[in-house]
């Protein structure tokens, strides 16, 4: 009988045991469990474009009942349709991009599609909350792609020449209403963008914030001087 009991004894302090580790197991699964910021993506970025376009139409339509068709001179926010689509179709929102005017150039003439620019620009993803390293959080937006670091300086910043063609639908398209020396911000949609396939550093379904500086504008054919 003693026997008995203290087989019976032994295995408790077993199964005690072994619970203890099971819950020690849970406890650090759910400590170690990592942030993640790109939770619900797609539809917080459709959310935050949505906004931004709210604030640019209301801009837009202030500027025309104040100003009427001099509008365009006192208002820093533009709506423009992707130029690779109909105009003549409404589309939905994210068939627009977003963009705001911080600095207007000098120059007379956009480029074309089939034209080169020499800028420069910095690229943002949407405002989220990224884990530091001691574990706390904070919020703010990603940089995943930039031509130049700190504050933008023409006389320093190594710019980058490129085909409007060959940018993404949104990109390509705010090129082709910039003019040199234009500033803008310019918020493209993921359908004008990489859409639902990510890209590098970009997740999948990411509206893009860039700065972009124009820089230049050469006809296609005539050829690209070089930087000073």
């Amino acid at each position: 009988m003693a026997h008995t009991f203290s087989r019976l004894r032994a295995l408790a302090l077993c199964m005690t045991a072994l619970l203890g580790a099971a819950c020690l197991l849970t406890s650090c699964e759910e400590t170690t469990e990592q942030w993640n910021p790109y939770e619900n993506w797609q539809v917080r970025n459709i959310a935050w474009f949505a906004s931004v376009a709210d604030s640019a139409r209301t801009a837009i339509s202030q500027a025309k009942a104040q100003y009427g068709d001099e509008w365009e001179k006192h208002c820093e926010w533009r709506m423009y349709k992707t130029l690779q689509r109909s105009a003549s179709t409404r589309g939905p929102l994210t068939d627009s991009i977003c963009c705001r005017i911080m600095q207007r150039g000098t120059g007379q003439t956009a480029p074309a599609f089939t034209d080169s620019i020499r800028l420069s620009f910095r690229g943002w993803l949407m405002p989220a909350e990224y884990e530091k390293e001691d574990g706390t959080l904070e919020t703010r937006m990603q940089v995943f792609t930039q031509t130049y670091y700190g504050d933008y300086n023409p006389a320093t910043a190594a710019p980058q020449v490129g085909a409007v063609k060959s940018f993404t639908e949104g990109f390509g398209t705010a090129l082709q209403y910039m003019v040199k020396d234009d500033d803008w911000m310019v918020y493209i949609p993921s359908d004008l963008a990489y859409g639902a396939e990510s890209s590098s550093s970009i997740p999948a379904y990411s509206t893009l914030l860039f700065r972009i500086h124009l820089m230049g504008v050469y006809e296609s054919g005539s050829g690209v001087p070089e930087w000073k």
